[in-house]
């Protein structure tokens, strides 16, 4: 009796500690686009200011090329696949010190820690892995423009500056029509000194 008398005070606290776990399990999944699993755009950009303290900090921009031909041709279904694709390709690509998200439609963002100075040689890379097919929908072909800049190139400039260049270096890249590695140089070179694209809305 003595026991049991002695458990019921903390009775009250194991569940309200319950509570705020599943409390917390929900805003996390609130935070989460539901299709990709990647930050939503508000979770994104509040992580994403964060990395920016960093001087080695890169923004970069992602979009699917033709991705409306590809819901046309072979389905809503299939453009969910290479959405999910490409944001798990991303998400990699952007490594444990860094974030990825999902701005809206085929659009998303990612700041990665260029620790070793290989950002160059990663991004590359990246480009070569986001425009491979889905293993599950292999006859759905596609490119993924990148645009991207280190945030130290432009000192003083927040997150939405640094994303309209990017943003501006990947319309370039997307219009130059060149893939893998000589699009992501280019959207690199771009984004060095283009400003805001015209009618394009800033992402923070």
């Amino acid at each position: 009796m003595n026991t049991l008398a002695a458990l019921l005070p903390a009775v009250p606290a194991l569940g309200w500690a319950v509570h705020v776990r599943w409390l917390n399990r929900r805003l996390t999944a609130a935070r989460r686009d539901p299709l990709t699993g990647l930050w939503t755009r508000d979770a994104f950009t509040r992580r994403a200011c964060r990395l920016l303290r960093d001087p080695r900090a890169v923004v970069v921009l992602a979009d699917v090329d033709r991705f409306k031909q590809v819901n046309d041709t072979h389905g809503h279904a299939a453009g969910d696949v290479l959405l999910t694709t490409v944001a798990a390709r991303l998400a990699h690509g952007a490594g444990p010190g860094g974030v990825a998200g999902r701005l809206g439609g085929d659009e998303f963002a990612a700041v990665v820690i260029d620790r070793d100075g290989t950002a160059a040689d990663r991004l590359d890379t990246l480009a070569r892995v986001l425009a491979r097919p889905a293993d599950t929908a292999p006859d759905v072909h596609t490119t993924v423009s990148l645009g991207w800049v280190r945030a130290v190139d432009h000192p003083g400039e927040d997150l939405s500056a640094l994303m309209r260049r990017a943003d501006e270096a990947m319309y370039a890249a997307k219009r130059s029509g060149r893939s893998g590695s000589r699009r992501a140089r280019l959207g690199r070179l771009l984004g060095s000194v283009a400003g805001r694209r015209p009618g394009r809305r800033g992402a923070a």
